[in-house]
């Protein structure tokens, strides 16, 4: 899921002046080279070649921002997509499966994008490092699922980790833990670009370093890197080679995204016969998946709609659940072959996103980045698949967290499935305050993990601390005011229940 403006306001008068625009874009491209060539300068000659790739991309990037005129999408020109380009996840299930699943699994390849850190969640360090579950990590259960496929199936599924510079180091020491495992880890970094100021729009770097006075110079830009450094990294020619013909995406923080026998199947024996080299897995939205991606048909080719695209007049239509009634998971499904083919050809264009960010010592600056999904429009009969929304379950802050440490889900071969007690089969919504962000601060307020098999709506604000053995049923509100401290007692039932400042428990 993407923020970010689709076009920045300092770039709006540029644009709009037709031939002094065009002068100052070529001064403000002449004048990026320059900047650029300076920082090439200060590399190593381990490092040149690698930047000068980054280089390229990044130039690539700002070219593109440069040449832009007016917003992405015309509202207008927005059409439905077509009726079999996005297939219900139950009649590719209804196929069944040939009795040789492991020649299926012998041309996948599992990639998961790692190049997050756990910053908004309090921690250091990569997010996949963060325990999850019986104190296995993201990583850890991504590991479990892969091995589990491999022995189930006496097969060889590799596992590619897209690092960033920002987890490369740290991931790669704990990989050490992994090498009894039955599963081949693949790692490549994906680019580092350069921030730019927001009133100059030149770099704001002095030097190639990361470290220091440095750290904040340097970004790494979005997932949809992906296709220019998997390419660059020599993997995907590799694995070509080695006969492999589709790689699986998703985040790594997604725990929902695990190999689907199914939707594999249907990529490598089409019912038609037309190979589709981009499958994206989207699923229903609900009024809390409004800012999601969704599907359109444009200019005669399915694409990926992302909010930061969408005119202003025009947002609350996005977000409506009845007009645009799916969402893109990041779960993707993408021909090798095609993205070999689309990468020599330099034929994969997506859309800019501006991401706006202040630094600590209060300098605004601007990143730009893409999104993987975004490339969708570049590959040849791509098509969408609406899969269950067990497939989607993201943990980007610590009220994920406690859904999937909850007796909600159980754990089998590093995959949670929702548990069959649970009656209705959608997830409870639960928001914890500004007390519960750090993921050291969750942990101190719960003693331990409340049962929620009955809850529909949770929401915790101030300072409250959870006794062991709670269960929450129905619509639960806990409301500690500026000054109070409320203590929810071990073994207390709260079932459709306000509790206040002063301890009031209320019916709901």
């Amino acid at each position: 899921m993407w923020t970010g403006v689709s076009v920045a306001p300092d770039f709006a008068a540029t644009m709009s002046r037709g031939g002094t625009a065009h002068f100052e874009c070529e001064e403000l491209e002449s004048t990026m080279a320059m900047e650029l060539a300076q920082l090439l300068e200060t590399a190593t000659m381990s490092e040149r070649d690698q930047f000068r790739k980054d280089i390229e991309g990044f130039q690539k990037l700002f070219h593109s921002l440069l040449q832009r005129k007016g917003p992405s999408v015309e509202w207008e020109k927005i059409q439905k997509p077509p009726e079999h380009s996005i297939q219900s996840y139950d009649k590719i299930q209804a196929r069944g499966l040939p009795d040789d699943v492991a020649s299926l699994l012998s041309k996948l390849v599992v990639i998961k994008l790692n190049g997050g850190l756990g910053t908004s969640m309090g921690c250091k360090g990569p997010k996949s490092l963060i325990s999850v579950r019986n104190e296995n990590t993201f990583l850890d259960l991504t590991v479990l699922q892969i091995e589990h496929l491999n022995r189930t199936y006496h097969t060889d599924v590799p596992l590619v980790l897209m690092n960033s510079f920002n987890t490369d180091e740290d991931t790669k020491k704990i990989l050490q833990k992994y090498r009894q495992s039955h599963v081949k880890i693949h790692t490549f970094n994906q680019s580092r670009y350069p921030r730019i100021d927001k009133e100059s729009l030149l770099p704001i770097a002095k030097d190639l370093s990361v470290s220091g006075d440095s750290a904040e110079a340097w970004y790494p830009p979005g997932h949809g890197d992906i296709y220019a450094s998997f390419y660059n990294s020599g993997l995907l020619h590799t694995f070509l080679q080695e006969g492999k013909e589709y790689i699986f995406v998703s985040n790594i923080d997604n725990l929902g995204a695990t190999v689907d026998l199914n939707i594999l199947h249907h990529l490598l024996n089409p019912p038609n016969g037309k190979q589709c080299e981009f499958l994206m897995e989207v699923t229903d939205k609900t009024r809390a998946d409004v800012k999601g991606g969704t599907l359109i048909q444009y200019d005669g080719k399915l694409r990926l709609l992302e909010i930061a695209q969408v005119p202003k007049a025009h947002v609350d239509e996005f977000k409506s659940v009845t007009k645009f009634k799916i969402f893109n998971t990041n779960n993707l499904w993408i021909s090798l072959a095609a993205i070999e083919r689309l990468q020599k050809n330099n034929a994969i264009n997506m859309e800019i996103i501006l991401n706006p960010k202040t630094l600590d010592e209060g300098r605004n600056v601007i990143q730009l980045e893409t999104a993987v999904g975004a490339a969708i429009k570049c590959f040849e009969n791509a098509l969408g698949i609406n899969v269950p929304r067990s497939r989607f379950l993201p943990v980007k802050t610590t009220s994920d967290l406690m859904l999937v440490m909850s007796n909600l889900y159980s754990l089998h071969a590093g995959s949670l499935t929702m548990s069959d007690k649970r009656e209705f089969r959608t997830v409870p919504l639960v928001k914890l305050g500004s007390s519960f962000t750090k993921v050291q601060d969750y942990l101190k307020r719960l003693e331990s993990i409340p049962d929620i098999l009955e809850l529909d709506h949770l929401t915790v604000s101030g300072d409250v601390t959870f006794g062991k053995h709670v269960i929450l049923k129905g619509t639960v509100i806990i409301i500690a005011n500026h000054g109070d401290r409320i203590d929810i007692p071990p073994g207390a039932v709260l079932e459709n229940k306000i509790v206040s400042g002063n301890l009031r428990i209320l019916d709901h």
